[in-house]
């Protein structure tokens, strides 16, 4: 009996029934690693995630991210609290990993879609209206001014801009605005759609986008789309820096990624290892670290629970008002534009393009307008990251 009991102690069977908490949390792991594995909602970032929690929740496993006092060393804090500490203090506390994926993104990125629409453009930064209004609106239910932006930035619908936002201003916050920024980016298939069907009439739907670059033919063509794409990157990043340099890490990576991609063969090696081996790499570690600080303490509380909800509102609101600078446009332009391209200035790219361009051709199967959407949809990505360095810079 004697053995049998230490073996018992051994396990942690023990603390799974004392603390019913770890069980549940356990189960959202699982829920989690279901929508990615089966679901295919956003597998490269939602399955390292949801391993994470597994990780943290095991009792008796010392992989939940903690609160460590100010103070020590790396290795003490790898020998003190375990290796998963270590990897979220050194990479992720430090803000090293979301710039470093950004730099992936943007060597994955193509512009062209943008620069030939630039127009389309401003409708990725209209859509940065759900990270103002949600803002406000969680300060008014009680959050800090850093937690409320922390919230807010979910509606950018940007995973590493939300993790990078909130790590500098509410870092007590990171794992479920994580997990929400990350699940409604999945979910956009599932919430766009519900946003059009309140807010759009089926005229809006059917204006063709194509039709009207018929009608309304451009009257200054790109001579050389290659150097255009060039000189993008390095003048807007050129450009945030000087006017928002708190946003540098993020769209400073962003533009440099994009750089090497579009100078060709001569950076081929440096395209290589950001877009695949560093990006990569880099998105494990975010993954298990982001999932590790999802412990029961830091989870299962009321707080939890509004940010998933605001975070839902934040989404909602962005999409709705991209839709809306549009039908806006369209009182005092001639060539008129689909509102569904508005709907994609969230940076979930290019998820959010391609559900705009099923839509359309759904009610019309000659309206392709997917290329339209890339050019809303890739201004979302810096219009997201330049709202986070406002933030950052204001309430930082």
């Amino acid at each position: 009996m004697e053995l049998f009991e230490k073996v018992y102690r051994m396990t942690a069977l023990g603390d799974l029934v004392a603390y019913p908490s770890y069980i549940l949390m356990i189960l959202i792991g699982f829920g989690l690693l279901y929508l990615g594995i089966a679901k295919k909602y956003e597998p490269l970032l939602l399955v390292p995630i949801a391993f994470g929690v597994l990780l943290a929740n095991f009792p008796g496993g010392g992989m939940g991210v903690e609160k460590i006092p100010e103070g020590l060393t790396l290795p003490q804090i790898a020998e003190q609290y375990g290796i998963m500490n270590f990897v979220y203090y050194a990479l992720i506390k430090t803000g090293f990993l979301p710039p470093i994926i950004f730099m992936g993104v943007g060597a994955l990125t193509d512009f062209g879609p943008m620069l030939r629409n630039l127009r389309l453009a401003f409708f990725g930064a209209a859509a940065q209206i759900g990270i103002f209004c949600v803002l406000m609106a969680a300060v008014a239910m009680g959050f800090t001014l850093k937690e409320a932006a922390s919230l807010g930035i979910i509606g950018g619908a940007d995973g590493p801009t939300a993790i990078y936002t909130t790590i500098k201003l509410a870092p007590h916050l990171l794992g479920p605005i994580a997990i929400a920024a990350y699940s409604y980016m999945a979910l956009v298939p599932v919430i766009i759609p519900f946003v059009v069907r309140f807010s759009m009439t089926k005229k809006e739907l059917l204006i063709n986008m194509k039709e009207q670059d018929k009608l309304f033919p451009s009257t200054k063509p790109i001579k050389s789309l290659q150097a255009l794409k060039i000189m993008f990157p390095i003048a807007l990043g050129s450009i945030v820096a000087i006017l928002v340099p708190s946003s540098v890490p993020l769209v400073g990576f962003l533009m440099f990624g994009n750089l090497v991609k579009e100078i060709g063969v001569a950076t081929g090696r440096l395209y290589q290892a950001t877009s695949e081996t560093i990006l990569n790499s880099a998105t494990v570690f975010l993954g298990l670290s982001v999932g590790a600080t999802m412990t029961t303490k830091a989870f299962l509380n009321t707080q939890t629970l509004m940010i998933v909800v605001g975070g839902f509102i934040a989404f909602a609101i962005s999409i709705l008002g991209g839709i809306m600078a549009v039908k806006v446009y369209n009182l005092f332009a001639k060539k008129k534009i689909n509102p569904l391209i508005g709907a994609t200035g969230l940076s979930a790219v290019p998820m959010a393009a391609r559900v705009a361009n099923e839509i359309a051709i759904k009610h019309d199967p000659s309206n392709h307008l997917l290329q339209y959407a890339m050019a809303s949809n890739i201004s979302g990505v810096i219009g997201s990251a330049v709202a986070a360095g406002v933030l950052i810079s204001f309430l930082g």
